[in-house]
């Protein structure tokens, strides 16, 4: 709580049908630095409230249509709007309307005819005691650590012992637990107890063997101060009992931190009326301090749980972020490791194309300089010789080297052709020709227990990059190669239009299961056992097809195998 520091610019709602007697307040208030609204009824004051609400209401007992005491009810069955302080104004001193006003839930009672200074002092003292701890220095403190039921617990500190007893009856009765002190020392000692908490405080102001006032500024300076750790803060009303006539008094009074003063004359019935309205003030703080601080809690832990999912989702996406990124690198250090062997293959094969056509080359020049040889010696060589049938053998062996060299030497261009698979240029490729040279590559696979028929439906030339033709077919063949056990058959039959060309190359082999179909060109995925493949074959030829922009599908072949199909778009070269 503060110890004196008024709410800059405080707003307040004034609430009187007499337009005279309302410009009268509204300057009297305006003068000490407030900021005054006015409404003319409570129905008008009640539709206002929806839109702002204000730090304090004065609002006259009689008001057409619903009267003061009806708008403060109203008022205080609002959890928005229950602890905004209000100030009771009327013409009459009668005690009825004003224990009437008080138990409709006002905080003060005030005649119109009252002076302008307890006024001012009595709207001072109220906005002093903030309706709530937020904006306020303790806005990090704990609410009073109350159930949700409770006994006001009130102190008084008068050093009269009949004064004393009679008030403590009078409190007890009314359902109070109430406390005694006969002096200063004691009344402080008793506030600063750890175990006691405090919600209003009797001061006898009047008392001749104590300074009232002095205990009442040292009650609101402890009222002031931080809480220790792991206490609440010290919060209570102050109650000066005195001389509501006495104008110096009053000042003095409500400058040393007073929130109201009870005449000490007051009859009993009047005094239990005003006291019961500061405590039930004192306990809507704390109700209200109770709900704001599970509301913040609230708050706060439902914000905290939208930032942990916000985080985990960040986290979840991050990390799906991550492996696909993971993946991709995967895939494309395969297909660079891959790429770096076909490369050196490549290089591999052409070297040896060409260490064979060396040889070849010397080897076909003698062999035709033998073969005319044996020919020559055949027409020159008498028949009375006898050696027509040893030339004859030369001849045949010669003829058959012959076939032979003719073999080796398209061996030879057929490694020539495959070095040149690590090409990335289009160029115009004959497809039927490159698919017999990979063929003849795989010969030592395919044998003669796989029968492969060839349908080349197609145009021959395709413009392409000789990869589509030479890597994929080739990892196809000899995946469905790997495939067949024992004796079989390969149908590779290709098909052209306008815009597309499509070569199918179908097995009778297993088969690829269909929880596998999605999963085949998946790089490291292979349904052959451990150390027999690398998983990369389709994964390749999925990523040539793509550079393509063309398609690579597979389903149950037609012999219950499988069948794959290339699709790519045609490049027309004029």
């Amino acid at each position: 709580m503060s110890t004196g520091a008024i709410i800059p610019a405080a707003e307040i709602l004034l609430v009187e049908d007499s337009e005279t007697q309302a410009l009268q307040l509204r300057h009297m208030l305006e003068t000490n630095g407030f900021h005054v609204t006015w409404r003319s009824t409570a129905e008008a004051a009640l539709d206002g409230l929806n839109e702002k609400l204000p730090d304090l209401v004065i609002a006259d007992y009689h008001l057409p249509g619903m009267n003061g005491d009806e708008l403060t009810r109203q008022l205080r069955l609002n959890v928005r709007t229950r602890a905004i302080p209000v100030i009771m104004l009327t013409e009459a001193r009668e005690r009825a309307v004003e224990r009437q006003g008080l138990e409709s839930g006002a905080d003060a009672y005030i005649s119109k005819s009252a002076e302008q200074e307890l006024i001012i002092l009595r709207i001072k003292a109220l906005l002093r005691r903030p309706s709530s701890p937020i904006g306020d220095s303790r806005e990090e403190r704990q609410s009073p650590s109350f159930g949700t039921f409770r006994r006001a617990r009130i102190l008084i500190a008068d050093d009269c012992p009949a004064r004393r007893t009679e008030l403590q009856g009078m409190l007890a009765h009314e359902g109070y637990a109430v406390s005694l002190a006969a002096d200063p020392a004691q009344t402080l000692r008793q506030v600063r107890s750890p175990e006691a908490t405090w919600d209003c405080i009797l001061v006898n102001l009047l008392s001749p063997n104590f300074d009232g006032i002095g205990l009442c500024r040292q009650l609101n300076l402890y009222r002031g101060l931080a809480p220790l750790p792991g206490t609440d803060a010290p919060s209570f009303a102050i109650v000066g009992l005195g001389n509501e006539e006495g104008g110096d008094l009053l000042a003095r009074a409500f400058a040393a931190g007073v929130d109201d003063i009870v005449p000490s004359t007051l009859e009993a019935d009047g005094m239990r009326v005003r006291i019961r309205a500061l405590v039930r003030r004192k306990l809507m703080q704390d109700e209200n301090w109770r709900i704001e601080t599970e509301l913040r809690e609230r708050e706060l832990a439902l914000a905290r749980a939208r930032a942990e999912a916000a985080l985990a989702e960040a986290l979840a996406k991050a990390n799906r972020e991550l492996e696909e990124a993971n993946a991709l690198l995967k895939g494309t250090q395969a297909q660079l490791v891959q790429a770096a062997k076909m490369a050196s293959l490549g290089e591999l094969v052409a070297g040896i194309a060409h260490e064979i056509n060396n040889p070849l080359a010397f080897i076909q020049a003698h062999q035709g300089t033998v073969e005319r040889l044996l020919t020559e010696i055949a027409t020159k060589m008498p028949p009375e010789a006898g050696l027509e049938r040893q030339i004859q053998k030369s001849r045949d062996r010669v003829a058959a080297m012959k076939l032979g060299l003719a073999r080796i030497q398209e061996l030879g261009l057929n490694l020539r052709r495959f070095s040149r698979l690590d090409e990335g240029d289009f160029q115009t490729v004959n497809v039927p020709e490159s698919i017999e040279t990979v063929l003849a590559l795989l010969g030592h696979k395919l044998g003669s227990r796989i029968d492969v028929r060839r349908r080349y439906n197609a145009v021959p030339d395709l413009y392409c990059s000789p990869a589509l033709l030479n890597q994929v077919v080739m990892n196809i063949v000899g995946n469905a190669a790997d495939a067949i056990k024992g004796t079989g058959g390969i149908d590779i039959e290709t098909e052209s239009d306008a815009t597309t060309y499509t070569i199918r190359i179908s097995d009778t082999g297993p088969g690829i299961p269909s929880e596998f179909r999605e999963r085949i060109f998946e790089p490291f995925f292979t349904t052959k056992p451990v150390g027999s493949g690398t998983g990369l074959g389709l994964a390749i030829a999925y990523s040539i097809v793509q550079a393509h922009k063309g398609s690579i599908s597979v389903e149950p072949g037609p012999t219950g195998g499988a069948s794959f199909t290339i699709t790519i778009p045609r490049r027309i070269v004029s």
